[in-house]
C-alpha cells in the first residue's frame, strides 16, 4: 500500500531563493515534456521517453539529469487526452476576467505563478547509492530531521523537517522508523519527494509503499516485558520464559533524554525502541506494555514539583508509539496488557521473593500478565489480611504519623514543604480510611459466612467481596508500618513475611525489632 504524507520545510532566506530558481526550472521542463509527450502520442513514437529525455537536456543543461528524469514522470501523470493548465484552472480564469485591480490582482498572480512555476519533484530509488531518493534525500543533522536538496554539481540545500505525528497512528510515526531502519542496516526504501512553493512557503509531500511484514516473532517463546518509571526515570525490562519464568533483567537510564529538544529528543527514543525491538528479536520473543491510556502528571500544589517537571519533559506514550511501530515494521508482536496493580503485585511478591528491584518486579508482572499467568495472592499474605490484630497494629502506626504530620504542618511555614506535607498527610488518610474499611468488611464476612458449626466455607482464602483491593490493602499494611516508608526502593526485609509470615514479630515488639531479609535468587543479567 502507497501512502503520502505532508511536511513543511524551514529553510533560510538565501537558500530558500536557490531552491525557487531550482522549482522555476523543472517546473519549465515538466511543461516541456508534457507538450513533447502529446505531439509523441499524435506520431505514434515507439520510444518518448527517450527523445523527450534528449531535448530537455538541451534544453535545461543546468538542470541535474535525475531532476529532468523526475520531470518526465510528474509530466506523464497529467491527462494527454484533455486541455490542461498549468497553474490551475480556477485562477487561470479568474485572472482572464480582469475583474481584480491592485493588491488583489497582484495576491493572484502570484498564487497563480507559485502554482504554475513552484514544483520540484525527485522519484525515489532502492539503489544504495541513492539511500532511498538520489535528490531530495531524508537526513539527520545534529538529531533533528532535515531534507537534503541537491541543487547541481554537488551543492546542496539543507532545510529543516518540521512535522509532529497528529496521533498514534499517524503514518508518520512509520516513515521516521522505516528511515531509521534503513540508515541503520544500509538497507533502503524507495520514497518520491514533490515539494510545493505556497504563500511563500515550501511544503512538501513524500510518497512510500508501506510495509506489511509477517509476525515472526510472537509470545509463544516468552515475552521482554517493559516498564517506565519516572523516578528515577528509567525502563526497567524482564525477559519471561513462556512458562512465566524471569530470565534476566535490565534497566535503561533515560536522564539523558531530559532538557533535549523535542527533535533531538525523538531521535534518541527512536534509537533506544530499535535497540529494544533488535533485543526481542534476538531473544526470539514478543514484547509486553502497559496500556497505558492517560498518564497522571501530578498538578501544581502537590509537593512534587521535580517530578512533575520530569513527566512533563518526557513523554511515555509516544515512546511506546514508537516502540510499536518499530515493532511492527520488524515483525515482533507487541501485546499490551491492563496496568492496573502491576507495580503493586511486583511489589510485594516478587521484588522481596526474587530479591530484584521493584520496577523490575513490576515489569515481570507485565510480562507474565502478557503470557496469560495470573497473580494469586501467596499464602502468608491471605493469612495477614485475616489477622485484625495485625491490620489494627497498621492502622495505629498510621494514626501515629497522621498526627505527627499534623504538628509538623502547623509549625513549618515554607509554602512548598507544606505542600509535600499535606501531599503525604493526604496518602496517610487514604491508607486509614482502606485499612479501616477492610477491617470492617472482615468483620461483616466473619459473621454473615458463619456456618452451622461456625465454620467459614472459604477458610484459607481472602474473601470474594474483598479480594480486588486486597493488593491495595497489603500494599499500605505492609510498607509503611513494617519499612517505615510509603514507597522503599529495598524490599528484601519483606521476604520474611512473604516466606515464614513472622508479621507477629513486627506487631508484638511494635515494630522495634528488624525484619532480615532471606537468601537470594540469581538470575542473570542480559
Amino acid at each position: 500500500m502507497f501512502v503520502s504524507l505532508q511536511f513543511k520545510l524551514e529553510l533560510k532566506k538565501e537558500d530558500k531563493e536557490k531552491l525557487i530558481r531550482l522549482m522555476r526550472r523543472q517546473s519549465s521542463a515538466i511543461r516541456v515534456a508534457y507538450n513533447m509527450l502529446k505531439e509523441l502520442e499524435k506520431e505514434k513514437t515507439k520510444n518518448p521517453h527517450a527523445q523527450i529525455y534528449q531535448r530537455l537536456r538541451q534544453l535545461f543543461p543546468d538542470l541535474p539529469t535525475k531532476y529532468i528524469d523526475s520531470a518526465i514522470y510528474k509530466a506523464k501523470q497529467y491527462p494527454i487526452d484533455k486541455p490542461v493548465v498549468f497553474g490551475g484552472r480556477r485562477l487561470f480564469e479568474k485572472l482572464c476576467k480582469n475583474h481584480l485591480t491592485g493588491k488583489a490582482r497582484e495576491k493572484l498572480k502570484k498564487q497563480w505563478r507559485e502554482s504554475r512555476q513552484g514544483t520540484l519533484i525527485a522519484i525515489g530509488s532502492k539503489h544504495k547509492t541513492a539511500q532511498g531518493n538520489l535528490l531530495l534525500r531524508f537526513m539527520e543533522l545534529d538529531g533533528k530531521l532535515h531534507l537534503r536538496i541537491t541543487t547541481g554539481n554537488r551543492e546542496f540545500i539543507y532545510a529543516k523537517v518540521l512535522r509532529e505525528p497528529s496521533n498514534s497512528k499517524d503514518k508518520w510515526i512509520t516513515l521516521i522508523a522505516m528511515l531509521l531502519e534503513s540508515w541503520q542496516t544500509k538497507n533502503y526504501f524507495a520514497y518520491t519527494v514533490e515539494l510545493k512553493l505556497r504563500d511563500g512557503e515550501v511544503y512538501g509531500s513524500v510518497s512510500f509503499e508501506l510495509p506489511t511484514p509477517e509476525v515472526k516473532y510472537t509470545k509463544e517463546n516468552g515475552v521482554i516485558a517493559i516498564d517506565t518509571n519516572a523516578s528515577p526515570i528509567h525502563l526497567a525490562i524482564a525477559e519471561v520464559s513462556k512458562t512465566g519464568e524471569l530470565l534476566s533483567y535490565k534497566t535503561i537510564s533515560l536522564h539523558h533524554l531530559l532538557g533535549l529538544s523535542q527533535n533531538s529528543k525523538d531521535h534518541q527514543e527512536w534509537i533506544l525502541a530499535h535497540k529494544i525491538v533488535d533485543l526481542a528479536i534476538q531473544r526470539d520473543k514478543a514484547i509486553a506494555i502497559e496500556n497505558l491510556k492517560k498518564l497522571k502528571k501530578g498538578m501544581r500544589g502537590d509537593g512534587k514539583a521535580t517530578l512533575r517537571k520530569r513527566l512533563h519533559q518526557w513523554n511515555a506514550k509516544k515512546f511506546m508509539q514508537k516502540l510499536k511501530r518499530v515493532a511492527m515494521l520488524k515483525g515482533v508482536e507487541v501485546v499490551e496488557v491492563n496496568p492496573a496493580y502491576t507495580s503493586v503485585i511486583g511489589m510485594l511478591k516478587y521484588a522481596p521473593q526474587l530479591s530484584i528491584d521493584k520496577d523490575i518486579a513490576g515489569a515481570y508482572v507485565i510480562g507474565r500478565r502478557a503470557l496469560g499467568f495470573k497473580e494469586d495472592i501467596p499464602e502468608n499474605y491471605e493469612k495477614l489480611l485475616k489477622d485484625k490484630a495485625y491490620l489494627e497494629f497498621a492502622l495505629k502506626r498510621y494514626e501515629e504519623r497522621e498526627k505527627e504530620l499534623t504538628e509538623l504542618l502547623e509549625k513549618e511555614s515554607n509554602e512548598y514543604k507544606r505542600n509535600a506535607i499535606k501531599s503525604e498527610l493526604r496518602n496517610v488518610e487514604y491508607a486509614k480510611e482502606l485499612l479501616t474499611n477492610f477491617i470492617q468488611s472482615l468483620q461483616s464476612e466473619s459473621s454473615s459466612c458463619e456456618g452451622a458449626n461456625g465454620r467459614n466455607p472459604e477458610q484459607g482464602r481472602v474473601a470474594k467481596t474483598t479480594f480486588q483491593s486486597a493488593w491495595q490493602v497489603l500494599k499500605v499494611a505492609l510498607l509503611f508500618p513494617i519499612l517505615g516508608k510509603v514507597l522503599p526502593r529495598d524490599l528484601s526485609p519483606l521476604k520474611p513475611v512473604l516466606v515464614e509470615g513472622v508479621w507477629d514479630r513486627v506487631r508484638c515488639s511494635n515494630g522495634l525489632v528488624p525484619l532480615e531479609a532471606g537468601g537470594t535468587v540469581l538470575i542473570r543479567d542480559f
